[in-house]
């Protein structure tokens, strides 16, 4: 069975992209291009039945498409630093431009710099716009215009035909290495959604009778069997679950279910086997019954457990630090300097060793934290960083609290 994956991008850069996926066997690709990165979101929503992952040519269309909330399937882009970047510098180079002085824009300043270093290139003379969810390619033009002395590389086809009559730019073309990574990447995440998804979710639930726990049971698409002591277990998976929760956040059956019962308690445990969610059930059942008469738990492996209140939680704007400190099991102090530490950072992604040195933990301590805030919708994985070393690379999160 193939895996379709959507190729969203520009009309000149789409084709070959999407030939470097076909590449891979068992892929095939829906060609999906736009005249303005802004379309991609409608884009997204159009054919979003259509495909089982997004692979977008960069980053500012994917930004677009996950600013409205349109991504349903697994999704990554092409990264324009490291070899694209490069590749970029060696045409210049060969054109006989001088390539100290630039001004790049979409690219973090970082990864930049970076690039540059490693090839020996002085830094002094760069110009940098890096990408954040505000900008718009009428900030970049601007931005570029400012410096009409620095040749422009661009990321963005909308910013290189507004500059391309006035100044010396380079629109960037990622290259078939950074396809190639993101096309793994992409097959990575979906393949591990995909087991998730699959995990074993058991409920156990205490109620003083049984009316509704059958129509809530099909809700979550599961099964639902008598359990020792008057307990109810409900049988179903990881994806139902996330689904009916809101991405693990509230359980509205548990108001429902208190509607007839003066005692309504849910326990839920995802595990890789059927033992393994039932003992982790337990143990949520075990902290509903310390809360009070109505609540709901989720444990997770890791000693991660989940407060689940009996409705979706609202935007994370708007709920207190002690109602987020409750549900993932954190203290306020810690929540705060996590904001902190976001703020400090201009909403940007950070990786797991940054947070830690912030929070002054140690890296598996601050990657055990960033779990739980991400089970809870709180935390957003958007990649990975290698870290330089032979070491494991370091995983980026937007702190989404």
């Amino acid at each position: 069975m193939g895996f379709v994956i959507g190729v969203v991008g520009p009309h000149d850069l789409v084709d070959d992209v999407a030939a470097t996926c076909e590449e891979q066997p068992g892929v095939s690709t829906l060609r999906l291009d736009y005249d303005h990165e802004s379309q991609a979101p409608a884009i997204i929503e159009a054919q979003a039945s259509s495909v089982e992952g997004w692979l977008f040519t960069g980053i500012v269309p994917y930004m677009l498409a996950r600013g409205a909330d349109v991504l349903t399937r697994p999704a990554v882009f092409v990264d324009y630093s490291g070899a694209t970047l490069l590749s970029a510098l060696v045409r210049l180079q060969h054109e006989g431009q001088d390539i100290t002085r630039l001004s790049i824009d979409t690219i973090a300043p970082a990864d930049v710099t970076a690039t540059f270093v490693e090839a020996g290139l002085p830094t002094g003379g760069l110009r940098t716009l890096g990408y954040r969810p505000e900008t718009t390619s009428k900030k970049i033009i601007a931005f570029h215009r400012r410096s009409p002395d620095h040749p422009v590389i661009t990321c963005l086809s909308s910013v290189h035909e507004a500059l391309r009559g006035d100044m010396q730019v380079l629109r960037l073309a990622p290259s078939e290495h950074s396809v190639r990574t993101a096309l793994r990447q992409l097959l990575l995440t979906a393949e591990g959604q995909a087991q998730e998804d699959a995990q074993i979710a058991l409920g156990l639930v205490e109620v003083d009778g049984e009316e509704g726990l059958l129509r809530e049971a099909g809700a979550l698409a599961g099964t639902l069997a008598g359990f020792r002591g008057g307990t109810h277990l409900l049988v179903t998976t990881r994806g139902p679950l996330h689904d009916a929760t809101g991405g693990f956040t509230g359980l509205p059956m548990l108001a429902r279910l208190a509607a007839h019962s003066s005692v309504a308690r849910v326990g839920f445990g995802l595990g890789r086997s059927a033992a393994e969610a039932e003992s982790l059930a337990r143990r949520a059942l075990a902290r509903a019954r310390r809360i009070g008469n109505v609540a709901a738990v989720l444990s997770l492996r890791a000693d991660t457990d989940i407060v689940l209140e009996s409705v979706i939680s609202a935007p994370s704007g708007e709920q207190s630090l002690a109602l987020i400190a409750r549900r993932v099991g954190l203290s306020v102090p810690t929540l705060e300097k996590l904001l902190q530490a976001r703020g400090a950072a201009g909403g940007e992604a950070l990786t797991t060793r940054e947070i830690a040195d912030r929070l002054g933990v140690q890296q598996r301590t601050a990657r055990r934290m960033l779990h739980r805030l991400e089970l809870a919708g709180l935390a957003e994985r958007t990649g990975n960083l290698t870290s330089g070393s032979s070491g494991r690379p370091l995983t980026l999160y937007r702190l989404t609290l």
